[in-house]
């Protein structure tokens, strides 16, 4: 992955030492199938990138505002980073999580001690893909030399803080920079969108376009519920009272959703039920949640019954539905009770999809308005469920591996264990779902590789013609993501 020159003298510890990366770092090692990589791979490394699947947040852009130092931009927000040095000893407040007031723990609020943390637990990394990411923005976005080490970490930390006080590191010069065509943010179901129609007014209203999220207000367990229905009313000027009223707002929410140029609605379900209830069942199971008086299994057969409806509605608006469910989210409910949402450690748990989106598919699968992109962090589901699924179903894409997969060997699995049932056409291209925005290229590239390798494989075993590998190699890139998340 990356180099290190020493002098005959260099101690391995010491700082003067000059860090770059191979320029075929994660192609294949075998001598016959690395060149052909080689080729493909030049073909893609500089395409645009889009980015229809991510969480950086929208007033980044919209305000358009240095980044605050080093910290805040790399470590903190990077929940991969984040939990392998947990994982080490180091607790979230001293990487800098906020603590919720009242939770007695305070965070490190000096960034340089943030970042020196992170540079003495560089080893943590070694063969994961945060090391990857990590290496390339580093080295090629911020020109970085030194590797992170001890020794290391102030030289760093000045470099790069140096680079981010200059304008041409702002949010919107760095989406030049990183060629980034499309990139879509999340955005809660309630949202008044000010910040898209500001970028917009700024004529960036095709190039940064929000996604509808509305699992807060469909999921009955979620703590602040009630509170998020209200916002969801209050932005859609609907009464949600009642339950029509509730469906009500929620298409409302989309279409304006839709208007700001989203193209997409993203749900993160725990499962994949999406058996219907009828509207009686619906609408009293509503209530019961209004009234704080739910039974047994009501939120879980809502939640089912609400992703239906979500289908439906896509159907209708013509939003792509992305799923990606399978993660026990906040698996340690000590660390969410201090540090929030998102901080509690997500964990995969077994997930079905057959019998569970037979519903759905049934009545929308060769619906010409409906798409859904199907994501997973059970690689089990992968030969067996997901790729005879979006094998058949017009309407079903599979998405890139996420979370847990976004990894150089967890990527090939995904290619080798679905390619033969699904082919590459019916694949959402690559998406990098994350709030670290200085490593989407970086993520982009590390798939662009591993896709190579794959057809490289595939062209020397004499399966496809070279002109074939660069063609699709394009389409995995660059026009399936465009394809996939094209409105109807």
């Amino acid at each position: 992955m990356s180099t290190i020159a020493r002098t005959p003298t260099d101690d391995a510890t010491r700082a003067d030492r000059t860090w770059t990366l191979d320029p075929d770092r994660a192609l294949p090692a075998d001598p016959a199938v690395r060149p052909i990589a080689r080729e493909i791979y030049a073909e893609t490394k500089a395409l645009p990138l889009v980015s229809m699947h991510g969480h950086v947040p929208v007033e980044w852009f919209a305000e358009d505002r240095p980044f605050p130092n080093p910290a805040d931009l790399i470590v903190v927000p990077d929940h991969y980073l984040v939990r392998m040095l947990v994982s080490q000893g180091v607790p979230n407040e001293l990487l800098g999580v906020p603590a919720a007031p009242g939770s007695g723990v305070v965070a490190e609020t000096d960034p340089r001690a943030i970042w020196r943390r992170f540079c003495a637990g560089w080893k943590h990394f070694r063969g994961t893909a945060t090391r990857f990411w990590l290496e390339t923005e580093l080295v090629e976005i911020f020109g970085v030399t030194l590797r992170p080490a001890e020794d290391t970490a102030d030289a760093i930390f000045d470099q790069v803080a140096r680079a981010i006080a200059d304008d041409a590191f702002r949010p919107r010069a760095l989406l030049d920079r990183f060629d980034i065509e499309v990139l879509a943010t999340t955005d809660p179901a309630w949202s008044t969108l000010e910040h898209h129609a500001a970028l917009a007014a700024d004529g960036y209203g095709d190039r940064v376009v929000p996604t509808f999220r509305p699992d807060p207000v469909v999921l009955l367990d979620s703590a602040t519920w009630g509170q998020d229905v209200e916002r969801l009313g209050e932005a859609a000027g609907e009464d949600v009272s009642s339950y029509r009223g509730y469906l009500a707002a929620l298409r409302t929410q989309r279409l304006r959703f839709k208007a700001a140029g989203a193209r997409a609605t993203d749900h993160g379900h725990l499962a994949t039920d999406t058996t219907p209830l009828t509207d009686a069942e619906a609408a009293g199971i509503y209530g019961a949640a209004l009234a704080g008086t739910l039974g047994p299994g009501d939120a879980d057969a809502f939640a089912g019954h609400m992703l239906f409806q979500m289908a439906a509605m896509s159907a209708e608006d013509g939003l792509v539905m992305q799923l990606h469910p399978g993660v026990l989210r906040d698996h340690d409910r000590g660390r969410h009770a201090v540090f929030g949402p998102d901080t509690g450690f997500d964990i995969p748990v077994v997930t079905e999809y057959t019998r569970a989106l037979r519903p759905m598919l049934e009545a929308f699968g060769h619906h010409a308005g409906f798409r859904v992109v199907l994501f997973t962090v059970d690689e089990d589901a992968f030969s067996r469920e997901l790729a005879p699924l979006a094998g058949v179903y017009p309407s079903v894409r599979l998405g890139a591996p996420w979370w847990f997969l976004d990894a150089p060997d967890a990527m090939r699995r995904f290619r080798e264990a679905v390619t033969e049932t699904a082919g590459f056409s019916n694949m959402s291209g690559f998406v990098d779902d994350t709030r670290a925005f200085c490593s989407i290229p970086a993520r982009h590239d590390l798939a662009r590789r591993v896709d190579a390798g794959y057809l490289a494989r595939l062209v020397a075993e004499h399966r496809l013609d070279l002109d074939e590998a660069l063609d699709t190699a394009v389409d995995l890139a660059y026009r399936l993501p465009l394809a996939a998340y094209a409105t109807r």
